[in-house]
């Protein structure tokens, strides 16, 4: 794994540059030959654009963050840039209209693809010439692709199976190749279901003077003192899952939020997104009811593995228990603190992550933080009570001002950690994600605090 020190984002030389991007816009397409063509124009997630949308959208935002924002170049495509330059985040799925408006005609997969390799020369010609290469513009092109690269992958998991190509991508391979490093890096499992924190501060945020690049929200550093918690050692699992849907949870309106029963009644929630019912009565598992719903197949539930919901089933499920949810600042102390000193741990924990399969793989497969807790950075990210705010020294940065305050509005939280879909590029402490309580499709699994 790569050891970076916390929040550090080190500067880039056109050759590493050039490489990350050449290296991103491979892994996009071999994504996109993943979906069948019948499914090009389909929205295997109500919430979202359809398919074309994106494969279209990561090269114009690259043109738009890097090359016109970044070092004022005119457009490739002024009209494409215009109709792929933004997605949607909508509070229903009556909402859901593209921002590129709802009888929009959409530009056949060749028009995209001959579009993207456009925007491809214009971008790695600037690359190798450009006199100056404007560090925010780049890092914001190059995050933002492998970001939607794991919104890709969760909105692939939606497909029917018959939309999906076999599974002849790289990342066969490269989940091969993370079972061996897991069988090697497996740590000894907790001799406890919980571990305790004791009080000590937590570093959040990034220092503008340390780093190359950093998204606005991570700004500016600052330390916060946390009280000793208890919080378990292992992400909740399927299996502990399963124990809160036979009680009644979904059914049991004093462990809801008001918005989050008020999503459960509207869409008739009853169990995680990932989840399926199995109508084979042969089968004798604990879990003889559940199947997962597995990238290129179902699969009978891995009770080992870690739970996705959303925020709201989350929470819930941390009530029934008695518990609640961690913090964003109980997280990074629990994450990247230190039993012995009060400074941050100076490297990235070893975890599932990086595009390491399509599915996670059975929790405490590696060796846990320094308090003993396991998976908190890979195998899914950690769903936090922390509302997605602004902190002190915020400014929206110049190269995507709406990235962050168009979702200060109270109802999305933070989410820490990585999933099996992160980019390693994206794996620093200060790096904050974030949902709405309601959003089920994201790989987000939690666990509970005393």
């Amino acid at each position: 794994m790569t050891v970076h020190s916390p929040s550090v984002v080190a500067p880039l030389d056109r050759a590493s540059a050039i490489a990350w991007y050449r290296r991103n816009r491979a892994r996009s397409r071999a994504l996109f030959d993943l979906v069948d063509p019948s499914a090009y124009y389909s929205r295997p997630i109500a919430l979202r654009n359809p398919i074309v949308f994106y494969e279209g959208h990561l090269p114009a935002f690259s043109v738009i963050a890097f090359l016109r924002r970044g070092l004022g170049r005119p457009p490739v495509d002024e009209r494409l840039e215009s109709l792929f330059a933004r997605g949607i985040d909508p509070d229903s799925v009556d909402a859901a209209v593209p921002r590129s408006g709802a009888s929009t005609i959409w530009p056949s997969r060749d028009e995209v693809l001959a579009f993207g390799e456009r925007c491809d020369r214009a971008i790695v010609d600037a690359l190798e010439h450009s006199p100056d290469l404007p560090a925010e513009g780049l890092y914001t092109a190059l995050e933002h692709e492998a970001m939607h690269q794991e919104t890709l992958l969760y909105m692939w998991h939606r497909l029917p199976y018959s939309e999906k190509r076999g599974a002849s991508w790289e990342a066969r391979d490269a989940s091969r190749e993370a079972e061996a490093a897991r069988s090697e890096a497996r740590g000894a499992r907790p001799e406890k279901a919980s571990v305790r924190v004791p009080a000590g501060q937590a570093f959040l945020g990034a220092d503008r003077s340390l780093v190359a690049f950093g998204w606005d929200n991570e700004f500016d550093a600052h330390r916060v003192q946390v009280p000793a918690f208890e919080v378990d050692a292992l992400p909740v699992t399927n299996r502990d899952y399963v124990d809160f849907l036979n009680a009644g949870g979904y059914s049991r309106r004093e462990l809801w939020s008001d918005e989050g029963w008020a999503w459960i009644e509207s869409e008739g929630v009853t169990h995680p997104a990932f989840w399926i019912r199995d109508s084979d009565p042969s089968r004798l598992a604990p879990a003889a009811s559940w199947l997962w719903r597995g990238m290129f197949g179902a699969v009978p539930l891995p009770l080992d593995a870690p739970v996705y919901v959303s925020h709201a089933e989350a929470s819930a499920y941390a009530k029934w228990k008695g518990r609640r949810l961690m913090t964003e600042a109980e997280f990074h102390r629990a994450a990247y603190g230190s039993p012995s000193l009060d400074e941050p741990v100076n490297e990235t924990p070893a975890g599932f992550y990086d595009f390491a399969g399509f599915d996670p793989v059975p929790v405490g497969s590696f060796p846990p933080s320094p308090f003993g807790a396991y998976d908190l950075v890979g195998n899914g990210w950690e769903w936090t009570s922390t509302v997605f705010a602004p902190v002190d020294g915020f400014e929206p940065m110049a190269s995507y001002p709406e990235y962050s305050a168009d979702f200060f509005d109270g109802r999305h939280f933070v989410i820490k950690g990585a999933s099996p879909a992160t980019a390693r590029e994206l794996i620093r402490p200060s790096f904050r994600n974030w949902f709405r309580g309601n959003y089920p499709y994201v790989y987000a699994k939690f666990r509970t605090v005393l």
